[in-house]
């Protein structure tokens, strides 16, 4: 794990910065302490920061192939380097480190772009090669690595593994995107390939960007989802062949030269990958896990039943809910507003589980593959009333329903029947961006001004959601939507949150469950096996009490009510009296003053909407800095 950043010219082979290249390198310096290097060529500038995992003596890069004309820069893991290596060695190539990196500089010498088609793991790297004056960047399947590029205004490419890389580009335009702000304040991070800033973008998961000096760029997508397919399985027989195919991903993950963990929440993802590395391993896992002094967060108590069960060396810290010093820090972690209140916790366990393992195990992605979200199931359910009643019918009637029903935020959720009403009035995209959106349509357009909505020019977050769904080669409801998620949610939200809190503690976090092949299984299994992850479910039922398994969902969250009922409340007060808010020319001031006297009042629940206006305003202080 580790960072990289790079300028190349696709004009001319003219002398490159070093200092700007090093200024670059040293903003993220937290994702590799353990060295650096560069490369300088003509019209090519490469640096990168280690982090040391494989062969921590000899894998420094920029790494070479043999006669020094092909270099790269490399941040990730390749699990599969072993067996790769083998093959390209049968091809007469000369290995001279034992790292994963010198896979790739041989595999683009034997098979060129279709090199990225071969590695199973997390990666995002910068390959050039002089010979044929070619920039090649590419990123994994499923989005576990950043990588993040902008056109500068003197015709360069500028790129880098974080925004604060190409921040600290003197000549990197930073004008905020009026639709990457739209997208945040309706799902709560910006997703790709939409950075805050127009004139940077994210290379998406699974594409590959080809340039030749002299010509013109070629992305392209190299890998999807088969979704669309099925396996003729049951649960039971699913379950029998999901334990070896998950066991076989651990394994890989669990290479490594350095100190190793995994976290444990007590979960079911957790724990059934701790589970089966305390079966792959000889010697006792190192498990970490946080706890909170309010009981509705706190899941402490069902890591430690794993933790005993499997006499893993467990490390359990206790995280005051109430401790607030790190809102602000955020917005220095991941340059960009994000909006996840998780990213707190996420940040504690990281820090924790650095302080005695260089690399940890997570459960990441269960609930994307295995249907495990409460709002999978409530989508199939309304979906089944969508597609027997046309939409000429149910968009007037609940549409109407939806209007005039009283929106009843502090109400049990059987009450709360405004959102259902909505939801069945909508097309299923439509439905399931209300589903997912932290803030409606009619919300954001009051939260905006008139000039933010005129930049915005008429962009509607939801059409970002409504894409990836119509683009699922499938019309199973569930598949669709978990499609849509695969390409947004996780590698927007869930993956950004983990990567930037672990490597602002300078960690690697590997996560078996989002082994693409594994997805690929997982993407052809049949709805009913997948929904509430049954399959994965039965599959663990050897692994961890039957008790843990089928316990209602507990997400890893904070007590955000609490908070600004507390702690936050001045804080919450003054937001639409913010000089940063008010100054960026974005906001209706008078809406965020009723949304915050409303939320006081407990009159309405604003508190998601309220966290987001938080982050935003940190993020705007941060880049002013």
């Amino acid at each position: 794990m580790c960072g990289l950043v790079g300028i190349f010219d696709p004009r001319d082979a003219r002398p490159m910065d070093g200092a700007v290249l090093r200024r670059m390198n040293l903003s993220i310096n937290h994702r590799g302490p353990d060295g650096d290097g560069e490369h300088l060529g003509p019209g090519i500038a490469l640096a990168h920061r280690r982090l040391a995992i494989i062969d921590v003596g000899g894998g420094h890069q920029p790494l070479y192939n043999e006669d020094g004309s092909v270099v790269v820069v490399f941040n990730g893991e390749i699990y599969n380097f072993q067996e790769l290596a083998a093959e390209l060695e049968a091809l007469g190539h000369i290995f001279r480190t034992h790292s994963d990196t010198e896979v790739i500089v041989h595999a683009w010498e034997s098979w060129g772009p279709a090199s990225v088609e071969r590695f199973r793991g997390m990666f995002a790297f910068a390959l050039w090669d002089e010979k044929a004056e070619t920039l090649f960047l590419a990123r994994d399947r499923l989005g576990k690595k950043p990588l993040y590029y902008a056109d500068m205004p003197d015709g360069t490419l500028a790129f880098g593994s974080e925004l604060k890389a190409l921040r600290a580009h003197p000549a990197t335009p930073c004008q905020l995107d009026p639709q990457a702000v739209e997208c945040f304040f309706a799902y709560g991070y910006v997703p790709d390939p939409l950075s805050i800033y127009r004139a940077i973008r994210k290379l998406p998961p699974a594409h590959r960007l080809i340039w030749r000096r002299g010509g013109a760029p070629r992305m392209e997508a190299y890998w999807d989802l088969p979704m669309g397919k099925h396996l003729s399985l049951n649960v039971n027989e699913a379950a029998e062949e999901l334990r070896p195919r998950l066991a076989g991903a651990i394994r890989m993950r669990m290479i490594s030269d350095v100190p190793l963990g995994a976290f444990l929440s007590g979960g079911v993802d957790s724990s059934a990958v701790v589970a089966l590395m305390a079966g792959a391993s000889s010697d006792p896992v190192r498990t970490f896990s946080i706890s909170f002094g309010d009981a509705s967060f706190d899941e402490s108590a069902y890591a430690r039943r794993m933790a005993e069960r499997y006499h893993t060396n467990h490390v359990s810290r206790e995280v005051s809910p109430d401790d607030l010093d790190l809102l602000d820090r955020l917005a220095a972690i991941y340059d960009e507003p994000f909006g996840d209140p998780s990213a707190m916790p996420t940040y504690a366990v990281c820090k924790v589980a650095r302080e005695r393992v260089t690399v940890a195990l997570s459960g990441d992605g269960g609930d994307e593959l295995f249907g495990g979200y409460r709002r999978y199931a409530m989508h199939v359910r309304a979906e089944k009333i969508r597609r027997l009643l046309p939409q000429g019918l149910r968009k007037p009637v609940f549409g109407a329903l939806g209007r005039v029903y009283p929106k009843a935020d502090w109400a049990p959720r059987w009450l709360r029947a405004r959102t259902t009403f909505r939801e069945l009035a909508e097309d299923t995209a439509g439905a399931y961006f209300n589903a997912v959106s932290v803030l409606d349509d009619y919300t954001r357009a009051r939260l905006f001004s008139d000039e933010a909505r005129r930049q915005m020019q008429g962009y509607r977050a939801g059409d970002l959601l409504r894409k990836h769904v119509l683009a699922a080669p499938t019309d199973d409801p569930l598949l669709q939507i978990q499609y849509a998620d695969m390409k947004t949610w996780l590698p927007g939200g869930i993956l950004v949150k983990v990567d930037r809190a672990s490597m602002a503690n300078s960690l690697e976090v590997r996560a078996p469950l989002l082994d693409h092949c594994l997805a690929e299984w997982a993407a052809l299994l049949p709805s009913v096996v997948k929904l509430d992850k049954a399959v994965l479910k039965r599959a663990a039922e050897p692994l961890v009490d039957r008790d843990l398994l089928y316990r209602p969902k507990q997400g890893f969250s904070m007590p955000l009510r609490r908070w600004f009922k507390g702690p936050l409340r001045a804080r919450i007060a003054m937001l639409a009296h913010s000089p940063a808010l008010a100054g960026s020319g974005l906001f209706n001031l008078a809406e965020i003053a009723r949304m915050a006297e409303q939320h006081q009042a407990g009159l309405r629940d604003h508190s998601a909407g309220l966290w987001l206006l938080l982050m935003f305003e940190a993020f705007l202080k941060h880049q002013d800095r």
